[in-house]
């Protein structure tokens, strides 16, 4: 029967197939939503593993979307474009979103996929694991994936294993079909026996191992050498590093060292009145407001406390993503010059080669020879510079060598380390040169005190640097000093500089 509306006749259309669907069974609904936005997903779900209320904000959304493009080219299993780095501060709800909420997802659409997912402590590693098996045994979860379960022969936080449920009509019951698992490690941990299509390290470092040589050598050397060899497929499987900043070297410095190309970093700074540089992609910008990711979590005042309580250095990482303060370090690198070559001999006043010399071969610390000369106009130039990890008598063999090859017009200093090994060692070093003129000196007050006069020069611009391919890691750790990793070139940098620019007094002879 037509229906009639304000004197006009107007007939009933016809409820789609599709809608009646909807209203016949909501939990489908819900599964398409989720199966088409991952940030979707992660928001319906979120009690089940937070006590506290969700708070969006533009960065979750986008991390989603990324991570997506990922689950998406593994699960259609497309040739691999990049490894993705995300950088981004702590207090950002990226545990949740990468290590917790993210593998369940793709589970929903791809149950065969494998996970190994790594942290700094093996704890932390399996606490986001028993996040994940919450969710998964979860009712609400059971509601809408009814057919994703947890295998009950292998449900442990270090390894879970996925199925899937079928209903097969013509049985009258289901079957199940092994699919992919989880495998929780620690990083520098064991992974024999396992393989990961996708492959997640959060937070491969804390703070106190940033500090440490030995530790940051660890997480690189496992995530370089052990962690690619456990790639279900080298041309398809994915590594996603997600972490804060914390040391010039750690495992995403390590890595953007190589200049790989097949490397996306994402990059997300706190604030960008002072980090603007580090965004990336930088078109994210227009997403900051009064130049803060998130108003909400990290407001002005918020980050003005963290700032007291981390220090200038421990801000500029953590929360500007480059682990050095604003404006650099104690040297201003970019106020170098370059000459392709050196003056001739007449306007040298003088020549000396620097050593600062490493104790083992084996150890975190290199062996460095620093060349420098004082020209007549009253600048300064760093000539070369011989670095390694040397063993003893290969070390010394280099000294000698290096010093036939500068000449016996440059002065050789040695650095000598505290005790009396250290006293015996510049004592060997020194009779190895014999026939060239060397000294050993045993230098007083901290690294940065030694530094400063030189450092003084460098930012005035009377310092040169002869071209050369040593270019790069010299002016990478000066960038950083006092923070950077290793100072072995600035001690002979600045150890130099105090032997070019030493009084001397005249002694008359009778």
């Amino acid at each position: 029967m037509p229906e009639i509306v304000s004197g006009f006749s107007r007939t009933r259309a016809p409820v789609p197939e599709r809608m009646k669907k909807a209203i016949a069974n909501p939990y489908a609904v819900i599964r398409e939503l989720n199966k088409r936005s991952f940030y979707h997903f992660l928001q319906y779900f979120w009690p089940i593993v937070s006590a506290h209320t969700f708070q969006p904000n533009w960065h979750i959304d986008y991390l989603c979307r990324e991570l997506e493009k990922v689950a998406y080219a593994v699960g259609n299993k497309k040739p691999k474009e990049n490894d993705v780095i995300i950088n981004i501060s702590p207090g950002t709800t990226k545990t949740i979103t990468c290590s917790i909420m993210f593998p369940v997802w793709c589970w929903t659409q791809w149950p065969w996929m494998r996970f190994i997912c790594a942290s700094y402590s093996g704890a932390l590693a399996l606490e986001s694991a028993d996040y994940c098996r919450e969710l998964l045994r979860s009712p609400e979860f059971h509601t809408i994936y009814p057919d994703i379960v947890i295998r009950d022969d292998k449900d442990t936080k270090s390894l879970f294993k996925i199925v899937q449920k079928i209903n097969v009509e013509k049985l009258g019951r289901s079957r199940e079909i092994s699919g992919g698992y989880r495998f929780s490690t620690s990083v520098g941990g064991t992974l024999m026996g396992f393989h990961g299509d996708i492959l997640i390290v959060d937070d491969p470092i804390n703070p106190t191992q940033a500090a440490s040589d030995v530790e940051l050598g660890i997480a690189n050397r496992w995530m370089e050498q052990t962690l690619p060899t456990r790639k279900t497929d080298k041309a398809i499987s994915t590594l996603i590093l997600i972490m804060q900043r914390l040391s010039q070297l750690d495992p995403t410095g390590h890595l953007l060292s190589k200049d790989k190309e097949n490397i996306k970093h994402i990059c997300i700074p706190g604030e960008i009145r002072q980090y603007k540089e580090y965004l990336k992609p930088p078109e994210l910008e227009k997403y900051y407001v009064d130049d803060l990711m998130d108003v909400n979590r990290m407001p002005w005042k918020v980050l003005k406390d963290l700032e007291a309580d981390l220090g200038q250095y421990g801000y500029a990482g953590q929360i500007g993503q480059n682990p050095v303060p604003p404006g650099g370090g104690m040297f201003k690198v970019e106020r170098f010059s370059v000459i392709t070559e050196m003056p001739s001999r007449a306007h040298i006043v003088k020549t000396v080669r620097y050593w600062d010399k490493a104790g083992t071969q084996d150890g975190g610390a290199y062996t460095a020879g620093l060349k420098m000369s004082l020209l007549q106009s009253g600048k300064w130039v760093v000539e070369d510079i011989k670095r390694g990890r040397w063993g003893t008598d290969e070390r010394e063999n280099i000294i000698r060598y290096t010093a036939e090859a500068d000449g016996k017009h440059v002065i050789v200093w040695i650095e000598q380390e505290p005790g009396s090994s250290g006293k015996e060692g510049a004592e060997s070093t020194i009779r190895n040169l014999a026939g060239f003129v060397a000294f050993a000196e045993r230098p007083t007050g901290d690294k940065a005190f030694r530094a400063d006069p030189v450092s003084v020069q460098v930012n005035n611009g009377n310092v040169l640097l002869l071209a050369g391919i040593w270019h790069r890691a010299f002016l990478d750790e000066l960038r950083f000093f006092p923070f950077s990793s290793f100072k072995d070139q600035t001690d002979a940098f600045s150890g130099a500089f105090s032997k070019l620019t030493q009084k001397k007094f005249a002694q008359r002879i009778t």
